[in-house]
């Protein structure tokens, strides 16, 4: 799993794009509705949680993907080495779900 990790590793070939999501409700509606219910990720959604610099964010638009609260940053796949270099802290999974179910985390919404 990714908590405690600093960075985000590389994409795939087939993935040019790091959506960084930028709502935990977004978020969650991903990890459950989509990823935690599909075999390609192995029936697994997580919501990850990570401090990044502030100033570096501005460098990309955020893009609204649907509802109000639905919206991402777009990192190309080979700015993403430098991005990582913004993360502070560690990233930490705060919610996972499993076959669309929520099976735990204490720190859930920041608690």
């Amino acid at each position: 799993m990714l908590s405690g990790m600093r960075t985000f590793p590389p994409r795939l070939p087939e993935q040019p794009i790091f959506y960084s999501v930028l709502t935990f409700e977004y978020a969650e509606k991903i990890a459950r509705d989509w990823n935690s219910v599909r075999e390609n990720h192995n029936f697994v959604g997580l919501v990850v949680r990570f401090g990044i610099d502030d100033a570096y964010p501005t460098r990309f638009q955020a893009q609204n993907v649907g509802e109000h609260n639905c919206q991402e940053l777009w990192v190309p796949a080979e700015q993403l080495d430098e991005f990582n270099q913004y993360v502070i802290g560690a990233i930490d999974v705060v919610a996972e779900y499993r076959n669309g179910a929520y099976v735990g985390n204490d720190r859930k919404k920041g608690k």
